[in-house]
């Protein structure tokens, strides 16, 4: 029973699934807070400073280009996270879980070493009697 579970867990998407739901609502939020404190400052002090730093009003309607880079720039540094902390060692642990399994197949399908010496023995014995 325990052994259908570890399988279910490992096949698939649920680890991915998981990793995507916890872990990126938790880094989004560290993130967030990263990008409003030190990069929508530099931003605004590139796009004229001040409270209004990075907005453009056209026709009384208000563009702000500073929430627009934060949200992107959050965005990519989330998934860059996500990406290089846990996908990038998953992938690697299931490349050495699917190498040992192959291993193991190629070990149990291989001939013994006393077969694989009787067998030699035989095609001897069978090529002296044919001379």
């Amino acid at each position: 029973m325990i052994n259908g579970f570890k399988e279910f867990i490992m096949r698939g998407n649920v680890i991915d699934l998981a990793v995507a739901v916890v872990v990126g609502a938790a880094f989004t939020a560290l993130v967030a807070v990263f990008t409003d404190s030190l990069i929508k400052p530099i931003i605004g002090i590139f796009l004229g400073g001040g409270v209004d730093a990075g907005t453009i009003e056209i026709r009384g309607q208000v563009i702000n280009i500073t929430a627009m880079l934060n949200a992107v720039l959050t965005f990519v540094i989330t998934m860059a996270v996500i990406y290089f902390v846990f996908v990038v060692p998953m992938n690697k642990f299931r490349e050495r879980l699917a190498a040992g399994k192959a291993t193991a197949e190629e070990e149990a399908a291989a001939t013994p070493e006393d077969i694989a010496l009787l067998t030699e023995i035989r095609d001897l014995l069978k090529a002296q009697r044919e001379q």
